[in-house]
C-alpha cells in the first residue's frame, strides 16, 4: 500500500513520505475527578500554623513545567545568542494582549498561558528571564541578573525555545534543543532537592503537569542529517528522541504529561506560499501532511506503550492535527474567518516570514482583525487559535484529547 516517492527537495526540505493516513482514536473513558474543598476557619489558629497551612497549599498546587518550541516559548530566546528568525521580541508580536512584545510568537497568549490560567496559576515566565518575579507571592521585582533563579518552589518553569527540535541537529547552535532543555530542568530539580529535601521535591514533580510541543521544526527546517536517511528512518529518529526525553522525565520524577501532536504542517501559510512559488495553487502540501500523520501515529503508539511500561505514567495527547484540519474546514464553528493566510507577513498567504520587519523581507502587512485568523504569522497560531486549542486540551473529550484531559491530569494525585 505504500507508494515510494523520490526525495524532492523543497526549499523547506519537507520530509516526503506518502503513507497510509492512519487515524488513531482514544478509547479510554474520560476520568473525572471530584475535588473536595475543605474550608478552614481561621479563627484562633496561631500564625505559625497559618504559615504552615499556606506552605502546604503552595506545595499541593500542581506545578506546570513546559518544554518545547515556538508554540510554547514565552521568551527564552530573548536571552540566547541567536537570529531574529528565532526571536519575536519586537512589535507587532504581543500587541493584542500584552501591548508589548514578550518574545512569544503570537499576537497574545500561547497555549501554556491559557493552561496556566485554567489551572489558576500565574503566567509561567521564561526560565532564562533574569528577574525573580514569578515566585509565590513575590510581587516585587528583584534585580539580580544571574540566570538561574529558582530560590523557591515556583508555580512553574518554562524551558521552551523557538526553533527547537527533538533532534539536537535541528537549528543547532541557534536554539535551546530538547536535550539542553532537559539539562536546565535537571538544574531546577537539584535546586528543589536542596530547597525541599528529596521526598518533598519528588512529590512536587509527581504532581506536576509537564507540557511538551516538539517535532515540527525537525520537519520544517531539518539539518543536513535529513538527506542521509529515508523519511521513515528520519521520523523514527525524531520519535526516538521524544521517547528518550519522556523516559528521562519519568526517571527524574515526572508522572503527568500533556503532549501536542504535530499539526498539518503542509497547510501552514509558509508552506502554501512555497507551493505557489513552485507553480502550485497554494493548497496544502500532501507530503508534509503525510510526514505529520506518520509522526503522529507513531507518537500515539509510543505513549500507549509507555503507559503500559511505566508505573504511574499518565498522559493527555492533544490531536492538534485533527483540530486544525477541522478549523480549516469549518472556521465559523470556531468563530474564525480566515484559515489559510497569516495575519502578519507578506507575499502569497502572507507566507513570507517577515512579520515585524526584522527578518527578510523587511516589509510586511498586518491584518486588522487577528481574532478572526487561525494564523498570526506565516507559521504560528493567533491567540484566538491558541485559546481554542487550550480549551480543548483542558476539558475536551477523549476523541480530541485523551485518554485524560489536562483538567483531569491536574487533579490526579500521586
Amino acid at each position: 500500500m505504500r507508494e515510494e516517492t523520490r526525495l524532492v527537495t523543497l526549499s523547506l526540505n519537507l520530509v516526503i513520505n506518502i503513507i497510509i493516513m492512519a487515524k488513531y482514536s482514544f478509547n479510554k473513558p474520560q476520568l473525572y475527578c471530584l475535588t473536595i474543598v475543605v474550608f478552614i476557619s481561621s479563627l484562633a489558629i496561631p500564625s505559625d500554623c497559618i504559615r504552615q497551612l499556606h506552605q502546604e497549599t503552595t506545595r499541593n498546587h500542581a506545578t506546570l513545567i513546559v518544554f518545547g518550541d515556538s508554540l510554547f516559548d514565552p521568551g527564552n530566546n530573548n536571552y540566547i545568542n541567536t537570529t531574529t528568525h528565532f526571536q519575536a521580541n519586537f512589535l507587532p508580536y504581543g500587541e493584542t494582549f500584552f501591548k508589548h512584545p514578550t518574545g512569544r510568537f503570537c499576537n497574545g497568549r500561547t497555549i501554556p498561558d491559557f493552561i496556566a490560567e485554567f489551572a489558576n496559576l500565574p503566567l509561567i515566565p521564561p526560565f532564562l528571564e533574569p528577574h525573580h518575579h514569578h515566585h509565590h507571592h513575590h510581587h516585587h521585582h528583584h534585580h539580580h541578573h544571574h540566570h538561574h533563579h529558582h530560590h523557591q518552589v515556583a508555580y512553574g518553569y518554562n524551558f521552551a525555545s523557538a526553533g527547537a527540535g527533538a533532534l539536537s541537529e535541528t537549528n543547532s547552535g541557534l536554539v535551546i534543543d530538547l536535550h539542553k532543555q532537559l539539562k536546565n530542568f535537571k538544574k531546577v530539580r537539584n535546586h528543589l532537592k536542596a530547597k525541599l529535601g528529596e521526598t518533598e521535591r519528588d512529590q512536587v514533580l509527581a504532581n506536576a503537569v509537564i507540557l511538551l510541543s516538539i517535532g515540527s521544526n525537525d520537519y520544517l527546517s531539518p539539518s543536513t542529517l535529513f538527506a542521509s536517511f529515508s523519511p521513515d528512518q528520519y521520523i523514527s529518529m525524531v520519535i526516538g528522541n521524544i521517547t528518550t526525553a519522556l523516559e528521562e522525565l519519568y526517571n527524574k520524577g515526572g508522572r503527568k504529561f500533556g503532549i501536542l501532536n504535530l499539526g498539518p504542517l503542509g497547510c501552514l501559510p509558509i508552506v502554501r506560499a512555497q507551493n505557489v512559488a513552485g507553480g502550485g495553487d497554494g493548497s496544502c502540501d500532501p507530503r508534509a501532511n503525510a510526514a505529520a500523520v506518520s509522526h503522529n501515529s507513531r507518537l500515539a503508539a509510543i505513549l500507549l506503550q509507555l503507559q503500559g511500561q511505566l508505573k504511574g505514567f499518565r498522559y493527555s495527547l492533544f490531536d492538534s492535527f485533527s483540530a486544525v484540519l477541522d478549523a480549516e474546514s469549518d472556521p465559523t464553528k470556531y468563530g474564525l474567518k480566515e484559515v489559510k493566510s497569516g495575519c502578519c507577513g507578506t507575499g502569497p498567504f502572507r507566507g513570507l516570514f517577515s512579520c515585524g520587519g526584522k527578518r527578510e523581507p523587511k516589509e510586511y502587512e498586518l491584518c486588522s482583525d487577528p481574532q478572526e485568523y487561525l494564523f498570526w504569522d506565516s507559521i504560528h497560531p493567533t491567540e484566538a487559535a491558541n485559546q481554542i486549542s487550550a480549551q480543548a486540551m483542558w476539558n475536551g473529550p477523549p476523541t480530541i484529547t485523551g485518554p485524560y484531559n489536562l483538567q483531569a491530569l491536574f487533579h490526579l494525585t500521586s
